[in-house]
C-alpha cells in the first residue's frame, strides 16, 4: 500500500526575495491553525548539519552511506550521495512522513503551485512568473506592475496568503 502524495506547495524566487521568512512565517500560522506541516529546502551549494568533530560526523567521515541521529526530542537522518545523482523531487517527497502540507523552498523548476517572493533587495529582480506558468501568485514588497491575472499579495500578509495557498491545494480539516 502507498501513501497518498501529500499536498505541496512551493515558494520560489531569486536570492534575497524572501522565500525563508515567508516560508517560516507560513509554516507558523499554518501550525497555529492545526495542520501538520513539512517543509522541503533545496540548496544550490554544499552544506552541512553535521558539527565537525562530532560521533555523526566522524561516522560519515569514515564512510557511513547513511547516518542516523535519534535522541528523545528528534532525529535525523544524514544520506551522503558519494558522487551519486542528486535525488529527485519526487524520490525526496516520498521520503516525507504524512502530513497535511508540504512548503516548497526553492525548486523553482518543479511542476508544482507556487507562490513568487519578490523584494527589491533580492539579488536579481527579473520576475519568474511570465516564463513559470505554475506560479500562481506574487507576494511582494512593493507595488507589483503587469501580473496580469496572478493574485498579488503583501511579502508580510501572512494569513491571507496561507487562506490562498489553503484554497488553492483544497486543504481540508488538520489531521488528527
Amino acid at each position: 500500500m502507498t501513501t497518498p502524495r501529500p499536498k505541496i506547495f512551493g515558494i520560489a524566487g531569486w536570492k534575497n526575495s524572501g522565500k525563508t521568512g515567508l516560508a517560516v512565517r507560513l509554516v507558523t500560522e499554518f501550525t497555529r491553525r492545526g495542520y501538520k506541516i513539512s517543509t522541503i529546502k533545496h540548496a544550490h551549494h554544499d552544506f552541512d548539519i553535521d558539527k565537525v568533530g562530532a560521533d555523526s560526523f566522524r561516522h560519515r567521515e569514515a564512510g557511513a552511506h547513511e547516518v542516523t541521529i535519534v535522541s528523545g526530542t528528534r532525529y535525523a537522518i544524514m544520506h551522503e550521495l558519494r558522487g551519486e545523482a542528486e535525488p529527485s523531487f519526487e524520490e525526496i517527497l516520498a521520503r516525507i512522513a504524512p502530513c497535511d502540507l508540504v512548503l516548497i523552498e526553492g525548486y523553482k523548476r518543479e511542476p508544482i503551485p507556487k507562490i513568487e517572493a519578490r523584494r527589491l533587495e533580492a539579488a536579481k529582480n527579473e520576475p519568474l512568473a511570465p516564463q513559470d506558468l505554475h506560479i500562481v501568485a506574487i507576494a511582494a514588497d512593493h507595488p507589483v506592475e503587469n501580473a496580469g491575472a496572478l493574485t498579488v499579495f503583501n511579502l508580510d500578509d501572512t494569513q491571507a496568503i496561507a487562506d490562498f495557498i489553503a484554497a488553492t491545494v483544497g486543504l481540508g480539516q488538520p489531521s488528527k
